[in-house]
């Protein structure tokens, strides 16, 4: 089997067995098929492209079906919530087949958030969205990182990599490097050479960094460092 990015996130949540080695999840192996339904209630997963998920075209019919085949009780107050939080409450009885893309990814997003599930895996999921349908994504991966979620986010664009908190690089099935953003400015030149295009506000800080500024980010969020550079600039009194 070759190890690709979609690969990882089927294995990861069971949906896939390795041919090798072990996958293991809170002390469970996800190739224990005895294992699979507990492995779906503890993992949940979004792919790339949302209509490849939804089966049904009744936006609840859909979230619900899942749940149900996972023995969840109270059903129709947990997708309430969970269509809350992504802000698509009003949606609950809409036809999914209507939404458009964005919409749609958040219909399979709320899915896997009404199961309650300790971690989720979103392989690509702005891979086929406009640049609205991204940011709102991204927006949501955010905020469900602050209520607690555990996200494996599976991704080769800088601005979503910019979103963890740990980076793991993958090539050709192997884990080539791992770090903490805080470390990413001294893998700028690994990344480049690994295919990852660096994002203009990264090049921005490394280039001021190997020039003698070297700005503190915390977040890698862009209205942080456009403050950073304004206060920097007013500071030294350098004009634009």
């Amino acid at each position: 089997m070759a190890l690709g990015k979609s690969t990882l996130g089927k294995i990861i949540s069971g949906l896939e067995k390795p041919t090798k080695g072990q996958v293991i999840i809170d002390n469970i192996s996800t190739s224990n098929k005895k294992e699979f339904l507990n492995i779906r209630k503890k993992v949940g997963v979004v792919f790339q492209n949302p209509e490849n998920q939804i089966l049904f075209n009744n936006v609840y019919d859909d979230i619900a079906f899942t749940m149900k085949n996972l023995g969840i009780s109270d059903i129709k107050e947990k997708i309430e919530v969970s269509l809350d939080k992504l802000n698509m409450k009003e949606f609950l009885n809409k036809e999914a087949y209507n939404l458009s893309l964005g919409q749609k990814q958040r219909v399979t997003i709320s899915g896997v958030i009404a199961t309650n599930p300790k971690y989720i895996v979103l392989d690509e999921p702005t891979a086929m969205l406009d640049s609205k349908g991204k940011e709102d994504v991204c927006n949501m991966v955010k905020d469900l990182k602050k209520q607690g979620y555990t996200i494996i986010y599976i991704t080769n664009v800088m601005s979503e990599i910019l979103m963890s908190d740990k980076i793991i690089v993958i090539e050709e099935g192997e884990i080539i490097k791992q770090f903490a953003k805080e470390n990413l400015l001294e893998e700028v030149d690994f990344l480049r050479e690994h295919g990852i295009k660096i994002s203009d506000f990264v090049e921005l800080i490394y280039e001021l960094k190997n020039n003698g500024i070297d700005i503190k980010i915390e977040n890698w969020d862009k209205d942080e460092i456009i403050k950073k550079i304004i206060n920097i600039a007013g500071t030294d009194g350098v004009s634009c």
